[in-house]
């Protein structure tokens, strides 16, 4: 028997992508919601105090990071009944999380009037919730994914397709809030959501496990393998390179460029808009290079576009503009190709059809850490060396050069000597064995 991810390739291979990938559209749409535009949305709006509001988002994030481990052993323990559970667990959590984004953007009214302390733990108690069921359905879905095997090429399709349809929603939840409103962005999320998980539910499912082997214990853990923990360390190193621009971009075009506002959307939009016309590139190139091999080439491209774009200065915009366009090129390795090597490690140990969701669990565990090292080592670095917002000083706009191109660089280029080191060498080392020796 086939395996499910390969119709992903070949004639009719477009109808199995959209079904599977289109739930990564609004997942991928509630999470600007939730992360760039509440905090905003609060402050203005209903004058919470920074500080207060931010302790509140980081205690909601450090309990969603938290949680993922185990959402993921959930997840396992549905499979192990039925895709269909899956299915069932994964409409709860979209019921709340379309309710949760809507109770949070719209607090009720004497919630608002009872006071900051009543708000800000409204929205506490509300974003925990809501961070949960959106951590339920994207580790259900990334498990459900990685659950479809197949080769290094299939399992780059099958990432590609979610990836892919996530960067249309992230395009979309940036346009949507300034044009049509708040209250217009929700209600297109839910729709999306139903659509999203509608069409998942008629995917590809994956094969049953044949191994017979029992739900996995909740007590589990994949940190255990050795060959996960290399392949983990990787994807943080290179996930924090990736997160310390995004945290200093519209530092960069602000104090650096000195660019007009007007433009800064067009900086992410052909960013973002790169990265997804980039993902088809990427997967013809696995089928020649394989896919630890790609993501270090496009480990490569990330280190020259950040050196050239540290010689840029003030009124470089066109330049920049070709910066975001062949970073959001590079971009689209770091989105496909992890998440398939992860995949084809799961199967490599003898674990697939049995733990997807508990790696799964820890692999967004770590993806969120990146986000949290990204300002941990940035914004103090910046503050400690002189750089404060508005800053025209040489010596502080040097600074935040550093950190923005240079510092990325470095962790980059740590990220690639780890993954040649700790993956790739390994993964000759047990080709020369496998190979059967050749005799005269």
């Amino acid at each position: 028997m086939s395996e499910p991810a390969a119709r992903f390739i070949g004639p009719g291979a477009w109808r199995h992508g959209l079904r599977y990938g289109l739930l990564g559209l609004p997942l991928a749409f509630v999470a600007l919601p939730l992360y760039v535009i509440l905090p905003n949305h609060y402050a203005r709006d209903f004058g919470a105090p920074l500080a207060l509001l931010g302790a509140v988002l980081l205690m909601a994030r450090l309990i969603d990071a938290v949680l993922d481990p185990w959402i993921g052993r959930w997840c396992d323990r549905w499979f192990a009944r039925s895709p269909l559970s899956v299915l069932r667990a994964s409409a709860m959590a979209a019921v709340v999380l379309a309710l949760g984004l809507w109770g949070l953007l719209f607090p009720p009214l004497p919630v608002r009037s009872a006071g900051t302390a009543a708000l800000l733990t409204w929205a506490g108690v509300v974003m925990a919730v809501t961070y949960t069921a959106y951590s339920v359905m994207a580790v259900a879905h990334q498990a459900w994914g990685a659950r479809l095997g197949g080769n290094e090429t299939q399992r780059s399709r099958v990432v590609a397709w979610r990836e892919g349809l996530a960067l249309v929603g992230v395009l979309t939840a940036a346009v949507l809030p300034g044009t049509l409103g708040l209250g217009a962005t929700v209600s297109a999320f839910a729709l999306l959501l139903a659509l999203g998980w509608w069409a998942w539910s008629r995917s590809t499912p994956p094969l049953a496990s044949s191994s017979g082997a029992p739900v996995t214990r909740l007590g589990a853990s994949p940190l255990r393998q050795p060959a996960f923990l290399r392949l983990l360390a990787v994807f943080v190193i290179n996930g924090t390179a990736s997160a310390v621009p995004a945290t200093l971009v519209l530092f960069f075009v602000q104090d650096r460029l000195q660019a007009p506002a007007t433009v800064e959307p067009a900086f992410l939009a052909i960013y973002f808009l790169c990265a997804a016309l980039s993902i088809p590139l990427w997967v013809r190139v696995v089928a020649r290079l394989g896919l630890a091999r790609t993501w270090l080439v496009g480990m490569g491209l990330s280190v020259a576009v950040f050196v050239w774009a540290a010689t840029l200065g003030t009124g470089d915009v066109v330049p920049f503009l070709i910066v975001c366009a062949l970073s959001g090129i590079a971009l689209g390795t770091d989105l496909t190709l992890p998440s398939a090597l992860l995949a084809g490690l799961i199967g490599q140990l003898g674990e697939r059809g049995q733990r997807e969701g508990a790696y799964f669990g820890w692999w967004n565990f770590a993806t969120k850490l990146n986000l949290a090292l990204a300002a941990g080592l940035a914004l103090p670095l910046l503050a400690l060396f002189g750089y404060t917002p508005g800053a025209r000083d040489p010596a502080a706009l040097q600074t935040l050069t550093v950190a923005y191109c240079l510092l990325p660089c470095v962790l980059k280029l740590l990220a690639g000597g780890a993954l040649y080191t700790l993956v790739i060498r390994p993964e000759k080392r047990q080709l020369a064995l496998s190979s059967p020796v050749s005799t005269n």
